[in-house]
């Protein structure tokens, strides 16, 4: 019987070579309980709720290892100061924000969203950044920004470093910064990705890694998807929307029934979450980002500022057609909410009946 077990294994002490990016706790437990390596994506919590998490994932999974993930863009603001990038925005963009509102009758927040509650800065990733290298998490991911000196005192702590890179040019400036392993992260993928299709880009990207392991990710939803990931020379591979859909997730009703009924078509890559290009569920806010008549989404972090409340407002308030989620085009393969241990179970025999049916 073949086995799902590559070098990657040994290097982080896990049984099967999942990497399980989220942002539930649970999620990420239950992950490494079932043998993989939950990754916690933490960039949109404050330092002190990061060091709270990391002890509190640290206390439920023992020996085991985990990770996190930063979002360390180039070229943001120095410091945390709302006022300012509110300053910059433009009257228009203001406007059609407003008539979002308007339309879809949104009641505003009664706490800041999670994009806009403290501004995407240098000063916050800094003090984000220290919090993990003073924790004993294992991994630190970046999931945008491969900066050479945050990956030199992770590697100075004992911790591995990952980095997510979307064309060969990133995959090349992710080594020369010293990581350890690459995500190579496909047109496929939900959230922040490339316009390079997965099966195109991974084995460029293990070509150009030489000896450094590389991870697939981009519609990686099942077992035959880890076998071709294995194909194309990649040691392991990087899945995020599976668990979308899992009683771990915490999923809202509204958005799980949204997730389990889109196919891979029923999603789109926009900028309007954050700036950023970001492959989401289709939904009425996509749309009206979509149209003619909207304006040029703005860059990030002036972006976050500008439909954050909104976007904790359309969630606080679950107005249902504004709901939505990041999701890759893998999400046409789930249809009915299930666990993580099941999703991981499912994954591991589906992959080693299909390394069995090539030989």
């Amino acid at each position: 019987m073949h086995t799902l077990r590559t070098p990657i294994c040994e290097m982080l002490g896990i049984r099967y070579p999942i990497f399980a990016f989220n942002h539930s706790r649970d999620v990420t437990v239950e992950v490494c309980k079932a043998g993989g390596i939950g990754i916690f994506g933490g960039t949109r919590q404050t330092p002190e709720e990061i060091e709270e998490h990391l002890k509190e994932i640290r206390a439920r999974v023992g020996d085991r290892p985990f990770g996190i993930d930063l979002v360390l863009p180039k070229g943001m603001p120095a410091f945390n100061n709302r006022e300012a990038i509110e300053a910059q925005l433009p009257g228009e963009h203001r406007e059609f924000v407003q008539h979002i509102y308007e339309k879809y009758d949104v009641p505003r927040a009664t706490r800041p969203g999670p994009r806009s509650r403290f501004v995407r800065s240098d000063e916050v990733a800094a003090r984000q950044v220290q919090v993990v290298l003073d924790s004993d998490v294992d991994v630190l991911a970046c999931g945008i920004g491969s900066p050479p000196e945050v990956i030199a005192a992770a590697k100075a702590r004992g911790k591995k470093v990952i980095s997510l890179v979307g064309s060969p040019k990133h995959a090349r400036r992710a080594l020369d910064a010293g990581a350890d392993i690459l995500v190579a992260q496909g047109y496929d993928s939900g959230a922040h990705t490339g316009p390079i299709g997965t099966f195109s880009l991974v084995p460029q990207v293990v070509e150009i890694a030489g000896d450094v392991p590389v991870l697939a990710a981009g519609g990686v939803a099942t077992g035959r998807h880890i076998v071709a990931s294995l194909a194309l020379g990649a040691l392991g591979v990087w899945i995020g929307t599976a668990w979308l859909v899992t009683k771990e997730n915490h999923t809202d009703p509204i958005v799980l029934k949204k997730l389990l009924a889109a196919g891979s078509e029923d999603t789109t890559i926009t900028r309007s979450i954050s700036g950023k290009t970001n492959r989401q569920i289709v939904t009425a806010y996509t749309e009206e980002w979509a149209a003619p008549s909207a304006p040029v989404p703005l860059k990030m972090p002036y972006h976050d500022i500008l439909v954050g409340d909104l976007q904790g407002a359309i969630r606080e308030h679950r107005v249902e057609p504004l709901m939505g989620s990041a999701a890759g085009q893998g999400i046409g393969w789930f249809k009915q909410e299930t666990t993580v241990a099941e999703v991981m179970q499912r994954l591991v025999a589906d992959a080693e009946a299909a390394l069995q049916a090539l030989t």
